[in-house]
């Protein structure tokens, strides 16, 4: 029984060995296998330039990148990811397989990225699949972009009816304590003797009104309350001219926002890229627009028949889907204009993109959310120097700022500053 036992501790042992060496290997594989890059900076390379084709999880046009980590050599990924069709005209296996596996279907090239960009991005997709699922609601409970001010906004409108439900409600209370009060002294004065049946009759409406017209401080303060009411509603209807907060245009095309920039979570300068270099944020062309569509035709929704709305972007440009080719006919869409300032304001939104950093969201509102767009804030000039007066300037590391910071050297030391150095030479501070 003895040596039975020690047989037992002996292989006991071994297998604790082996399975603690297992254990190492293969944390040692994992971080191996763990892109080396900054998953925050890939974050923002990814949502910029590859959610119009790719998610983590589901095909869009592209492959799901989950588990592309495993799969292909980070070194033979970077040159993909840089140009695809070169590794494809070299012959490399693996691109021949990938190229045929998706109908021969072009990646965009990005040969502006760098080794260090593409490990970013791959540390980003590693992040992605490997996060939890969040729960059904999760978003609705924490609050997505605007999410926490709409519910501010839920409560503020709570609050105020509550407060006019208690203002009535107070006033009719007042009311009949008013007729109770003069019943009880009415009764009081019958027992008293001191008011005889049938003299308490009340006067009729005409009488009383005769006798209010004739009250001057009467009329005197009802005059009063009319011009203070028309003067508010004159004044609020002349304020509001020209301000077109909440317009809503029907649209030659159903485009939805709440897709594209919600639920596929498509960077808004894909579409509007002129916003960070422009004083427009100009409307996307359809060759932008097919960049996806020419595949994505959301046919599982229509019985396999191309989306109606996407039938009208193919009608625009001509094209037929069966042959993939273009007609000599295309035709532009007349979108309706919803964001209109006076010819008098000027609105440049490189500067406000790219020297303050502003958000989409800050003056088009939780655009992610919208399946037709509207006009989210009223753009008046009070509401832009509201903001001028409470937003910080962050100089830090801004190239802009820097050059105003060298252009002030420059004036102290007693150079000569051109108009040119200020920025006088682009072409939007005269044609605008």
């Amino acid at each position: 029984m003895r040596s039975i036992s020690l047989v037992f501790r002996r292989i006991a042992k071994s297998l604790l060995f082996v399975s603690a060496l297992s254990f190492g290997v293969n944390a040692n594989a994992q971080d191996a296998a763990a892109p080396a890059g900054d998953a925050a900076a890939g974050a923002a390379i990814f949502k910029q330039k590859c959610t119009s084709c790719h998610a983590i999880s589901r095909q869009v046009v592209g492959p799901a990148l989950k588990g592309i980590n495993e799969k292909y050599d980070e070194a033979w990924l970077i040159k993909w990811i840089k140009n695809s069709q070169a590794l494809v005209a070299a012959g490399d296996p693996a691109a021949v397989k990938v190229f045929n596996e998706y109908n021969k279907t072009v990646m965009t090239p990005f040969p502006e990225l760098s080794d260090d960009d593409v490990r970013n991005i791959l540390a980003y997709v590693a992040k992605e699949e490997s996060a939890p699922a969040a729960a059904p609601g999760a978003a609705g409970a924490t609050g997505e972009e605007g999410g926490t001010a709409a519910k501010g906004d839920e409560v503020s409108n709570f609050m105020l009816g509550g407060l006019i439900l208690v203002v009535i409600i107070a006033l009719l209370v007042i009311l009949v304590l008013n007729r109770v009060v003069k019943t009880l002294d009415r009764i009081i004065l019958q027992k008293q003797g001191l008011l005889v049946e049938g003299e308490d009759q009340e006067e009729s409406a005409a009488v009383r009104f005769r006798r209010l017209a004739k009250n001057k401080k009467f009329v005197f303060f009802v005059i009063i309350l009319l011009v203070a009411l028309f003067g508010s509603l004159g004044w609020k209807a002349m304020w509001n001219t020209g301000v077109h907060q909440g317009y809503q245009p029907e649209q030659p095309i159903k485009y939805s926002h709440q897709l594209h920039a919600g639920t596929l979570k498509i960077d808004c300068q894909y579409c509007h890229f002129n916003a960070y270099k422009s004083k427009n944020a100009a409307i996307p062309s359809l060759n932008v627009c097919m960049n996806c569509h020419s595949y994505v035709t959301a046919s599982d929704k229509y019985n396999g028949e191309t989306s109606p709305e996407i039938a009208k972007i193919y009608k625009a440009l001509d094209y037929d889907p069966a042959t993939k080719q273009y007609g000599d006919n295309p035709k532009p869409i007349q979108w309706v204009r919803i964001h209109n300032l006076p010819d008098l304001a000027y609105f440049n939104h490189s500067q406000h993109v790219t020297v303050a950093g502003i958000a989409c969201q800050e003056c088009h509102g939780p655009i992610q959310t919208m399946p037709e767009v509207y006009q989210y804030s009223p753009l008046t000039m009070k509401w832009c120097i509201n903001c001028h007066r409470t937003r910080e300037v962050n100089s830090k590391g801004n190239a802009y700022y820097d050059k105003v910071l060298a252009v002030h050297d420059q004036l102290k030391k007693g150079e000569k500053v051109t108009p040119a150095v200020l920025g006088g030479l682009e072409c939007g501070k005269c044609h605008y």
